[in-house]
């Protein structure tokens, strides 16, 4: 990361507190797929759909969605379909140290071998 002023960094750390809510992510993974309107999406989290419209309104103010009305319905979409590419790299980075950790423990508990002729009481 580039030396950034103090008010970018602002705007970076308002960005990754927007990514920081598993409702809104859950938001984003829908989104991804296609334009919703936020009843559907929040009937698909299981949500209210004022909830909902809290988080869109986050993830709008933060560049990530976009809003349509259309009559009396408002629609959403990504706006930036390079956050998933943002998700992406940090669900790799969390699968690579699950498996670091998988690997560690298993030096500690590998797994036993039955021998032959044994039976277990």
């Amino acid at each position: 990361m580039k030396t950034l002023p103090a008010a970018a960094l602002e705007q970076v750390a308002g960005y990754f507190q927007a990514l920081s809510e598993p409702t809104r992510l859950q938001i984003l993974n829908l989104l991804r797929q296609q334009e919703r309107k936020v009843g559907e999406i929040a009937e698909l989290c299981g949500s209210t759909a004022a909830n909902v419209s809290r988080h869109l309104s986050m993830l709008q103010q933060h560049g990530l969605v976009l809003r349509e009305s259309r009559g009396t319905s408002a629609y959403y979409r990504i706006a930036d379909a390079t956050v998933y590419e943002l998700c992406d790299l940090v669900c790799g980075q969390i699968a690579r140290q699950s498996a670091r950790l998988i690997d560690e423990r298993a030096a500690f508990f590998p797994p036993s071998k039955p021998t032959a002729g044994k039976t277990s009481p």
